[in-house]
C-alpha cells in the first residue's frame, strides 16, 4: 500500500472527497470509510481529522442543491405557513441530541473511536440491525403509520434525533441510524431517507464548523486548496449518490448494504487479525 501514501495531498483530498459524497447518504457510514481510506492513504493526522468532518459540508451542499425549492418553500413560509414551521421546528429538534452529545464527547470518540478495528465492528452490528429492522418489516402486514416528512410530531423529531446521535460511533452511519431508526418508529422507508437528508444540512453544516473552529490554529491559508478540492469532490458526487437514492428507496430495501456492511466488517477484521494489512492506525 506505499504507493497510495506516496500519493500528492491534493490527490489524496479528492480521493476523500468522493468517498464523502458517495457514502454520506448510505446506510454505510460515512465517516467509517473516511478513517479506513485515510487509513490506507497514509493520511490520518490530526488535519486530516478535521478535514474529513469538513468536506461533509460539501455532501451537505448537495442536498440544499436537490431540494432547493421545498428549502425556498419552508424559509418563505416561516412566519406564515405551519406547516413549513412545523417542519423546521421539528429539524431543529432532532438536530439537538446529536448537537449536544456530539460537544460533550467528541474529543473522547475521536481519541478511541477513530480507528479501523472499532469502525469494523460497528459495521458488522449496524448490519445486523438492518437485516433486523428489514425483516420485522416484511412480516408486518400494518402500513406505516407516517408515510411523509409533514406528518411528523415534535416527539417523532426527537425520537429520530436520538437515532442520529448514536451514529456518533464512527461506523454507524448517520443516515443509517436515522433511516432505521425512523422505520422503527414507524415511518415509511422513503420518509425516513428523505428525512436524514433534511436533517443533515444543520447537522453536517454544525460538525464541519464546530471541528474547523476548534482546530483553527491546524490550519492555514495553505490548506485552502486541499479542502476546496475535497468539498467539491464531495458534493458532485453526493449529488449524484442523492438522485440515485431517492430512486432506489422507493422501489428496494436496505438488505444489499446490510450484507456489504458485514462483509466488509468482516473483512477488516480478518485482514487485522492476520496482519495482511496494518490497521493500527
Amino acid at each position: 500500500m506505499e504507493f497510495l501514501h506516496a500519493l500528492p495531498l491534493l490527490v489524496k483530498a479528492a480521493i476523500l472527497g468522493v468517498v464523502e459524497g458517495l457514502t454520506e447518504f448510505l446506510p454505510i457510514s460515512s465517516t467509517g470509510h473516511l478513517i479506513l481510506a485515510g487509513s490506507l492513504l497514509g493520511w490520518h493526522d490530526e488535519k486530516a481529522k478535521v478535514f474529513q468532518i469538513a468536506i461533509q459540508t460539501g455532501a451537505m451542499a448537495s442536498v440544499v442543491w436537490y431540494f432547493r425549492q421545498r428549502i425556498a418553500r419552508v424559509i418563505t413560509g416561516l412566519f406564515s405557513d405551519r406547516t413549513s414551521q412545523r417542519f423546521a421546528i421539528n429539524i431543529l429538534i432532532a438536530f439537538l441530541p446529536a448537537a449536544v452529545l456530539g460537544v460533550l464527547f467528541s474529543k473522547y470518540i475521536k481519541a478511541v473511536l477513530f480507528k479501523p478495528v472499532p469502525v469494523a465492528i460497528a459495521f458488522v452490528v449496524g448490519g445486523l440491525i438492518i437485516l433486523w429492522v428489514e425483516r420485522k418489516q416484511r412480516r408486518s402486514f400494518q402500513r406505516a403509520r407516517i408515510e411523509h416528512i409533514d406528518q411528523l410530531s415534535a416527539l417523532d423529531a426527537l425520537k429520530l434525533g436520538l437515532a442520529q446521535a448514536v451514529a456518533l460511533i464512527p461506523g454507524t452511519s448517520r443516515s443509517g441510524a436515522t433511516i432505521i431508526g425512523g422505520m422503527l418508529f414507524g415511518m415509511s422507508r422513503s420518509a425516513a431517507t428523505e428525512f436524514s437528508f433534511f436533517l443533515a444540512i444543520p447537522t453536517l453544516v454544525g460538525a464541519g464548523a464546530y471541528d474547523t473552529w476548534k482546530y483553527r490554529d491546524l490550519l492555514g491559508a495553505d490548506d485552502l486548496p486541499l479542502f476546496a478540492v475535497g468539498l467539491i469532490s464531495a458534493f458532485i458526487s453526493a449529488l449524484a449518490c442523492v438522485h440515485w437514492l431517492i430512486g432506489y428507496v422507493s422501489r428496494n430495501g436496505f438488505v444489499p448494504f446490510a450484507w456489504y456492511r458485514i462483509a466488509f466488517g468482516v473483512l477488516l477484521l480478518v485482514t487485522a487479525w492476520t496482519g495482511v494489512v496494518d490497521w493500527s492506525e
